[in-house]
């Protein structure tokens, strides 16, 4: 009887698991632009919980995260809404994976700095973006911004992984996602 019940619980994970598999391929060759939409628009709002509920500050290279994966979500959308314009879509989503990857493997990078080499960078991110555009300009705001600082080296919440190593691991997921369906094609 033991051995009935462990099969029967056994097949019946096997057969979750490939309706899972199948749901997920469907999804991936029927509705990528949507679904990219609606993660990026999560994580997103994720964030804004953390800070809100949590008490989380975001650094000026959180927030520039933040803009990378609204844009994946702003261009996810405009990609359902303009079916034309599938090529030049998809290498727009690539290049916003890609400025997500810069931002969030420099953050990676801060934060595993020593203390000493922490207390020797610039205050990059002494400043809130949205200041330091105003007094350096778009340019010279997110350069200085993306130089870094002992605020954005700061690793304030840890679940598994930090933040900005959730936003690695979900920009190289976009960007290889992307990669492939613009390869394969439609």
């Amino acid at each position: 009887m033991h051995e009935f019940f462990l099969y029967y619980i056994k097949k019946k994970y096997v057969i979750m698991f490939k309706h899972l598999i199948s749901f997920i391929k469907t999804v991936y060759q029927n509705y990528f632009e949507i679904a990219s939409c609606l993660s990026a628009v999560f994580i997103i709002l994720l964030a804004i919980f953390m800070d809100n509920f949590l008490e989380l500050e975001a650094c000026p290279m959180c927030i520039m995260t933040r803009y990378a994966f609204g844009l994946i979500a702003f261009i996810s959308f405009m990609g359902v809404l303009t079916n034309k314009l599938y090529r030049f879509n998809k290498l727009l989503i690539v290049l916003s994976s890609l400025s997500g990857i810069a931002v969030t493997g420099k953050q990676i990078y801060l934060q595993n700095l020593s203390s000493e080499e922490i207390a020797n960078l610039s205050m990059g991110c002494g400043m809130p973006l949205s200041t330091q555009i105003e007094y350096f300009g778009l340019i010279g705001g997110i350069t200085n911004a993306y130089q870094g600082g002992p605020t954005c080296a700061a690793e304030n919440w840890r679940f598994i992984f930090n933040f900005a190593e959730w936003g690695f691991i979900f920009f190289i997921t976009f960007l290889l996602l992307t990669c492939i369906k613009l390869i394969k094609g439609r």
